[in-house]
């Protein structure tokens, strides 16, 4: 589970959500205002992604090598 505060937001969810503030971004047409709130958002994202994705990988370790767990 994430340590983010959204602990709700699965992986996939922050992910998709994710790759459209990356569209958004990409596509420009915003004011600064709002960029920097997309960009503020899509770190926040990110950071969901990556707990969800070390959590994983320590569950995998564990499964592994049951005596590093």
């Amino acid at each position: 589970m994430p340590a983010v505060s959204e602990p709700s937001l699965g992986y996939e969810q922050a992910r998709e959500e994710l790759a459209e503030v990356v569209r958004r971004l990409e596509a420009g047409g915003l004011s600064l205002e709002e960029s920097l709130a997309l960009w503020e958002r899509g770190e926040a994202l990110a950071t969901i992604c990556q707990d969800w994705l070390d959590g994983a990988r320590k569950r995998l370790d564990a499964a592994i090598d049951p005596d590093e767990g």
